[in-house]
């Protein structure tokens, strides 16, 4: 009878152990359940209501196809509109020293862009890698053959009903035509042209902030893409933005009188030609395609990058000395692609040491 006894209080003596143990097991996991929703992103904690959201890059973001529209950058055509709300503007030389401005817009909603100017072939190239559709006013004979070849969606002010592309009053022809986004949607899609896009950016951006400790300070660049046109950015360093100007005038927003600044400098040296054709009226060719030596600047340094292009179709890889694919801050980016001899200037103070850096190349 008492060993019966004692078997009952051993078996009893388990089972609450047995429950403790349980007990225990089931409080872990409730407490690793509840850590793992809190700090999963987009997910919603009940107890407290809050949703912890997943960084993501704004510069570049949606599945609404790109516009990449020419901007007129002849004096006369100055202050324009839309540049600070493009995610990336390319330079590159035109005809009499002149440059052109292609500006890319994703997703903005803008009532006026321009002024709008006629399509240049090699400008083609990086609304190709961008998979945006290109807009213009106008074409030289090799832009309209290449938007040909390639079957490359474009919208052409000049071949428009008239109500996409209107000119304005308070410049003359041919530096007033301007386009909106609203208008170049409706285009768009009356010609059937897919509108959404889920291409990656060319740039490899990134949510958190980039900052060159490797790099030479960069608090003003100057690049002189011809002997008339030289672009002069000026790091703002309260806003952490460059300041741009052209011929020695500030660059200003047409509708808002800001001033055009740019989180992003991609500098890439790579030379033009003037083409033979039969209207003989110098314009440029563009020596693209391969690996050419290049800046990237952001946040007041600047560091030695390559820039490498395979095909006029495929998107520029920019790479640090390594080797390594760039990262990029998130937002917008100024590509300036000027000849191999151009004396750019990268002039700023180092920090540590309180020496002023001035390098040319």
């Amino acid at each position: 009878m008492e060993k019966e006894k004692g078997g009952v209080k051993v078996l009893i003596a388990i089972l609450v152990v047995l429950i403790i143990v349980a007990g225990v097991v089931l409080a872990y996991k409730i407490t690793q359940d509840k850590n793992s929703t809190e700090t999963i992103p987009g997910v919603k904690n009940t107890e407290t209501g809050a949703t912890e959201k997943e960084k993501t890059v704004q510069i570049f973001k949606g599945n609404d196809r790109p516009f990449a529209v020419m901007i007129d950058n002849h004096s006369d055509a100055w202050p324009q509109a839309g540049l600070n709300q493009a995610y990336m503007v390319y330079e590159m030389i035109v005809e009499g020293g002149e440059t052109r401005l292609m500006a890319l817009f994703k997703g903005a909603d803008l009532d006026k862009i321009g002024p709008v100017r006629s399509a240049r072939h090699y400008f083609i190239d990086y609304a190709m890698e961008n998979d945006a559709i290109y807009v213009h006013f106008g074409q030289s004979p090799q832009a309209q053959s290449d938007i040909k070849k390639y079957s490359v969606d474009d919208i052409n002010g000049i071949a428009e009903d008239g109500t996409t592309f209107w000119r304005v009053k308070d410049k003359y022809a041919p530096h007033n035509a301007v386009t909106s986004t609203e208008k170049l949607l409706e285009s768009a899609k009356s010609k059937n042209y897919r509108t959404t896009s889920t291409e990656k950016s060319v740039l490899n951006y990134v949510t958190d902030e980039v900052n060159l400790e490797e790099g030479l300070a960069a608090e003003k660049i100057t690049i002189p893409h011809s002997d008339l046109q030289t672009v002069t950015y000026e790091y703002d360093k309260e806003n952490k933005v460059y300041v741009r100007y052209a011929r020695g005038e500030e660059q200003t927003d047409w509708e808002t009188d800001e001033p055009i600044t740019t989180k992003n400098i991609i500098i890439t040296f790579c030379n033009n030609y003037t083409l033979s054709d039969s209207e003989n009226k110098g314009r440029q060719g563009l020596k693209n395609i391969g690996t050419f030596d290049g800046y990237y600047i952001t946040n007041g340094r600047a560091i030695q990058i390559q820039c490498i292009k395979k095909a006029r179709d495929e998107k520029t890889l920019y790479q640090d000395m390594n080797g390594k694919e760039i990262k990029v801050n998130d937002g917008n980016t100024f590509v300036n692609i000027c000849p191999t001899n151009a004396d750019v200037e990268i002039e700023g103070t180092e920090d540590t040491t309180g020496t002023t850096n001035t390098v040319s190349e």
